[in-house]
């Protein structure tokens, strides 16, 4: 067993990185002085990988929506639901399934090992019969319905179906009524073994713990996986868009828009990208930016205006996002803003701004446990590590930041979903 201590001098803080004999990577944050616990187990497994090959077989094709069906049925077990397991320890635990991951995990200030425990043994033993399966396709088909009554999701969906043609990242991370009826405990099987083997996933702990408690219970509950391959597969996707703007009627107060960039997506960003990607946004969209102050001054957006960007296996998008009474002209303007800064460059000044509170935010959020946890498990499976991230925003000069601008947001591939009544 490999155990590494990663520290940062910059904050004063270490970490455990080891790389257990089944062939699970396992981070330890030990939190001096606190006493919440917080463990999160996650597998590079979303709603994106519908069409795999393992150890070179034969490509499998699965149901939309697969992979969140598997992270709900993982909770019900021969043993009983996991929930309510859980509730016996006092723990507060949850899932959730992206685009690319799927993640579980418990909170706690107390019995952590009972907690910590029960988690290691529902995650690792799948229990699917076909009446269990058939019982969930009614509870998820009622999520799914529910959702295709959320503006804000059609809107982000409505978005991505005219930026990607083929690209699963377009689909409803829960599938459709119809591709989870497709859904059999064979299937659920044959994506479990292939992606929840434990050289594919990650464990994560954060708080009041230590490396020899987490250490002796996964050696304990947790068998050595055979190391194997997995290839993911997705058509090829045209550079642009099929369409600029889509509109969707639904009801609601004030009309929603997502204006959003489709991206280069031949590689995920390095750590120091990212920090430049965060920086950049910072500057442009946050609400200290000339451009929200302008569009605020318009009457063009109120408080709900966002940012994002958001990246994973064959995608890249950049949203700016909220309610607009106006939301053509809110996206005209941004694309101005967005324009002026490609021909005339950035402020010095707002790139200072940004980096401090681009720095600043980064730095608090060693404060909070399950903001740790949930970071390190996002920077693993994109192959970037969270002292190294801190670093290049510390580290971020205005020529970075100028360069990375040149590469995003080309309005040749701009998209305006909007959702009005």
């Amino acid at each position: 067993m490999n155990i590494r201590e990663i520290r940062s001098d910059r904050i004063g803080e270490s970490y455990y990185e080891i790389d257990h004999p089944t062939g699970l990577k396992i981070f330890v944050y030990p939190k001096e002085g606190y006493n919440s616990t917080y463990a999160i187990f996650g597998t590079h497994y979303g709603s994106i990988h519908n069409s795999f090959r393992k150890d070179h077989s034969d490509v499998i094709s699965v149901p939309d929506g697969i992979a969140h069906f598997l992270e709900h049925k993982l909770f019900e077990c021969e043993e009983g639901d996991a929930f309510a397991r859980f509730a016996k320890t006092g723990a507060n635990a949850n899932a959730y399934t992206s685009f690319d991951k799927t993640c579980y995990l418990f909170s706690c200030t107390d019995h952590f090992e009972e907690s910590f425990e029960i988690l290691l043994d529902f995650v690792t033993k799948p229990y699917f019969t076909d009446e269990t399966v058939q019982k969930e396709q009614g509870i998820i088909g009622q999520e799914i319905k529910m959702y295709d009554d959320s503006p804000e999701w059609c809107c982000m969906f409505n978005m991505l179906s005219k930026m990607y043609e083929h690209h699963p990242v377009r689909i409803d991370i829960a599938g459709t009524v119809d591709s989870i009826a497709k859904i059999t405990p064979d299937y659920l099987y044959s994506c479990y073994n292939t992606f929840y083997n434990l050289n594919n996933m990650v464990l994560c702990v954060v708080g009041k713990v230590d490396v020899d408690t987490v250490l002796s219970i996964a050696d304990r509950m947790l068998k050595k996986s055979k190391d194997s391959t997995v290839e993911s597969f997705f058509e090829e996707e045209p550079k642009g868009v099929s369409d600029s703007f889509v509109e969707q009627k639904m009801p609601v107060g004030l009309p929603l828009f997502n204006f959003g960039f489709k991206e280069s997506s031949e590689r995920l960003l390095s750590t120091e990208e990212i920090a430049y990607t965060d920086i950049l946004l910072v500057m442009l969209a946050s609400q200290n930016s000339p451009m929200y102050r302008d569009l605020l001054d318009s009457g063009l957006i109120n408080s709900s205006f966002a940012h994002e960007f958001f990246e994973g296996d064959g995608f890249a998008v950049t949203i700016f996002s909220g309610e607009s009474r106006k939301p053509e002209e809110a996206a005209e303007m941004i694309k101005d803003y967005v324009r002026k800064a490609h021909e005339e460059g950035l402020s010095k000044e707002d790139f200072e701004i940004a980096k401090r509170a681009v720095y600043g935010e980064n730095l608090s959020a060693f404060n909070s446990v399950a903001a740790i946890a949930n970071t390190m498990v996002d920077h693993y499976f994109s192959d970037r590590e969270i002292y190294a991230y801190l670093e290049a925003v510390a580290n971020a000069e205005f020529t970075d930041i100028q360069d990375r601008l040149s590469k995003m947001m080309n309005e040749e591939y701009a998209v305006l979903s909007v959702v009005r009544s």
